[in-house]
């Protein structure tokens, strides 16, 4: 139902409340009813158009004329009968309506009061009487009039109870409309309870619905009383579940406005407590983060961003859970250092000692590091190169990145990459999650506080890989000068520039690392040190080191070279020093002891006094063997702690000609005997070897130490040479050792590790080596101390191994096979 109010006949309304003074009831009693329905319809009525009404008989409406033709009406019918013909327009737009655009159904209505307005309107109260319809128009100036006649109603209910049913339902609807509707007074649903005529009741519900004139003409058109209530009914139904609709929407958004000002509210009241606190309210901390954002020498890409963002913290309420995310990102990126960077230092000599006083060895790792620096100073700017340190664990790979950062004057940032297994930890996670971090690599960053510092990644071959992703992949991008200019992390949502850090990655296996990633780096190998490298190291750096944690000072403990060299080769067994370091500090510990307990010791530490501390040596058995044994080969092999010695051992037994192998060995290395076995058959006779000890004896294999995995394809030329020995029993060639991979055609293959073959085999004081040719170009990229000492013998058959190795000689109680 829509809500009663006065109009001008330009913009015609209903009304159902007249002023106090009025003295007119806008309801019809029983009693009114009867007298109108006695009244006769006049054959001709003057017609008032109204443009957004529609009249029905017996209700009573206030309107206010405009319209020069609508004045003069009704002052014309004012002055007679004030009986007119009221008729709704079409169109309300139309201003001279004529006969056409007019409905042919209108309402006998009778002037109660005509009132004249201040503006110069009239405004007139009327009551509809009756219906009729138009039949022609016989006047149109100076205003319309109709020839009309009654339009009866029908007025016959054939059953009684259904029509009250129909009445009873209007007045609950309509009452129910005027609860929901605020607009509507309280005063309307007094008005409907009161009235006691049916068809009163109909009307006067119909003309004061919020609905459109079309659909009040339809009403009004309707001769049956019932069809008439049961459309007003339908429209109720309609009006009323659009009133609680709106309703239930106006609840909801009354609660949600009440308590974001309640929050409003309580925040500004604990803003004005932090500040009169001498706290910092939230609107000055944002004041500072903007004014921070000017100083930063960012992008005008991430300058936008971060401007955007912070104007959405802005309008942010404090208390949600958002305002802290939000913040948070805002923060990062503040502390970030875009295009912040340190100055190199170019002083090259400088730079060369720093390297030398940390590290001893490690040449070409110190030659490339000079190399950058020489073409920073020359040029001024270039990406820095991303360089992978491989080799075994303690020979000082990751350490040397400190002493890199020193040299250039940058920052050490340091990361382990050892199982790392989730994506996002390189990346970060998008800060849509609950707890969101950025990477790592990010969080290093913001904490070394320059975009150029040495970053070491630490074990780049341990990554792992899970159901969150592969680590290794999301590397390709950090690691790939092309790209890094714009890394992208989830968090940050920004490219952040990676071109200037120097990265340096450690490894102790090429194996495990993607190939995809490995050809994004500069390779460089980094081997184990030689005894005289390790005992220079100790007197250097890891007793000074020792003596500094112990409290102690160098007078009160001296190790000789003599008494290091013991320990390196008795109590280590490794390509680095971390073994040897720990032993160094028990010696320390041992002197540390005695002077808290002010026992006498031994300042300058002899042999004995080594035995003492650390037991007995344990570790001598990498040491040669004789070669008073027939079938016993020394071979050389390449172990994840460096070069070792390992022995090949052959025994015959009678038996038809088969081979055994033992020793825990991996397929390539079974392989290999394999091969030595069926060329020795093929070449039996070259090799002086009879046919008949081919079959009648069964030849037995073993790599001592059986508990320990081997394989590979270097023992190939060792099995030959003690397979052949074991035939023949001819002498191996003493102090010998070898490596190489065979073919059936007789070939000799290089094979790989050969400078930490090379430091087992001078730790195991061998004196001659045999390698293929090709393996030569190895020997020339080791320092000539290495080498010194060594004799190599290098040959590309297998036949020039047997020469060699081999001697005329029979072995002591040699065996008469045939």
């Amino acid at each position: 139902m829509s809500k009663s109010k006065i109009v001008t006949l330009d913009s015609l309304s209903l009304s159902n409340i007249l002023n106090e003074d009025s003295e007119l009831i806008p309801l019809m009693t029983p009693e009114d009813e009867e007298i109108i329905n006695n009244e006769d319809v006049p054959q001709e009525l003057p017609i008032l158009p109204l443009r957004n009404t529609v009249l029905f008989p017996g209700v009573v409406i206030p309107i206010t004329a405009g319209r020069d033709k609508s004045i003069e009406l009704i002052n014309d019918a004012n002055k007679g009968d004030k009986v007119i013909g009221v008729v709704a327009q079409k169109n309300e737009e139309i201003e001279v309506p004529t006969s056409k655009d007019i409905y042919q159904t209108g309402v006998v209505a009778q002037i109660l009061r005509v009132l004249k307005m201040p503006d110069g309107n009239t405004t007139v109260i009327i009551q509809g009487k009756k219906r009729f319809e138009i039949l022609e128009m016989v006047q149109e100036q100076p205003y319309l009039k109709a020839r009309v006649q009654e339009a009866l109603e029908d007025k016959e209910i054939d059953d009684k109870k259904e029509f009250e049913a129909i009445i009873d339902s209007i007045k609950e609807q309509a009452l129910e409309v005027i609860k929901e509707n605020p607009m509507l007074p309280s005063e309307a649903s007094f008005a409907i309870k009161n009235i006691q005529s049916n068809s009163f009741l109909v009307n006067f519900i119909g003309s004061n619905m919020d609905l459109s004139v079309m659909h009040k003409q339809v009403l009004l058109e309707k001769d049956s009383l019932k069809e008439r209530a049961l459309l007003t009914l339908k429209h109720l139904n309609k009006e009323l579940q659009k009133l609680q609709l709106r309703n239930d929407i106006q609840s909801k958004t009354r609660s949600d406005l009440d308590q974001q000002q309640r929050e409003y509210y309580l925040n500004q009241q604990l803003k004005t407590i932090q500040e009169e606190l001498g706290g910092v309210s939230n609107d000055q901390e944002l004041e500072e983060m903007r004014i921070k954002a000017k100083s930063k020498k960012w992008s005008q890409e991430v300058g936008e961003t971060f401007d955007k963002e912070l104007n959405r913290l802005r309008r942010m309420n404090p208390q949600m859970a958002e305002y802290g995310v939000q913040r948070n990102y805002l923060e990062l990126m503040l502390e970030l250092p875009w295009g912040e960077y340190t100055e190199d230092q170019f002083n090259l000599k400088n730079a060369q000692d720093i390297l030398n006083r940390d590290h001893f060895g490690l040449e070409k790792v110190k030659e490339r590091i000079i190399e950058h620096l020489a073409v920073l100073k020359l040029k001024g700017d270039m990406k820095s190169p991303i360089i992978c340190l491989y080799g075994p664990p303690g020979v000082g790979k990751t350490s040397l990145g400190k002493s890199v950062a020193e040299s250039l004057g940058r920052k050490y940032v340091r990361m382990s990459l050892g199982g790392l297994r989730d994506e996002a930890e390189i990346r970060g996670h998008r800060k849509t999650y609950i707890g969101a971090m950025p990477g790592r690599l990010i969080q290093n960053l913001k904490k070394a506080g320059t975009s150029n510092p040495v970053f070491v990644l630490d074990e780049i071959d341990k990554l792992g890989q899970s159901h969150q992703g592969d680590p290794s992949s999301a590397m390709l991008e950090v690691l790939d000068p092309e790209q890094n200019t714009e890394f992208y992390d989830n968090y940050l949502e920004v490219g952040y520039d990676l071109s200037k850090v120097l990265f340096i990655a450690t490894a102790n296996n090429l194996g495990q690392i993607p190939w995809a990633l490995r050809d994004r780096m500069e390779i460089i190998n980094v081997t184990g040190y030689t005894i005289e490298e390790k005992v220079e190291i100790a007197k250097r750096h890891l007793l000074p080191k020792q003596l500094k944690e112990h409290g102690l000072e160098a007078k009160h403990l001296k190790l000789g070279k003599t008494q290091i060299e013991k320990i390196v080769e008795g109590y280590t067994r490794e390509s680095g020093v971390r073994g040897l370091e720990k032993k160094v500090a028990k010696v320390v510990r041992y002197a540390a002891k005695s002077i808290a307990l002010e026992e006498e010791y031994n300042i300058a530490i002899t042999n004995e006094d080594i035995e003492e501390i650390l037991g007995a040596p344990r570790l001598e058995r990498d040491k040669y063997e004789n070669n008073d044994v027939a079938g016993v080969v020394t071979g050389l092999a390449w172990t994840s702690v460096g070069g070792d010695i390992l022995f090949i051992e052959s025994i015959l037994s009678k038996g038809k000609g088969g081979l055994s192998i033992t020793g825990n060995l991996g397929t390539v290395m079974k392989e290999s005997s394999t091969i030595a076995m069926q060329y020795i058959k093929a070449n039996a006779e070259e090799f002086g070897v009879h046919p008949d000890i081919l079959t009648q004896y069964d030849v037995h294999i073993h790599v001592p130490e059986g508990a320990t995995p081997k394989d590979g394809p270097s023992a190939g030329v060792t099995m030959l040479t003690s397979l052949v020995s074991v035939f023949t029993q001819r002498k191996v060639k003493s102090r010998l050792a070898m490596t190489g991979e065979i073919t059936l055609r007789g070939k000799v293959l290089p094979v790989g590790g050969i400078k930490e073959k090379i430091l087992a085999a001078k730790r195991a004081n061998i004196k001659e080596i045999i390698l293929c040719k090709e393996n030569e170009k190895d020997i020339a990229e080791i320092k000539e101390s290495y080498l010194k000492g060594l004799k190599f013998h290098y040959v590309s058959e297998m036949k020039e191994v047997i020469e060699i190795a081999l001697t005329k000689q029979k072995v002591k109680n040699a065996k008469k096979l045939i």
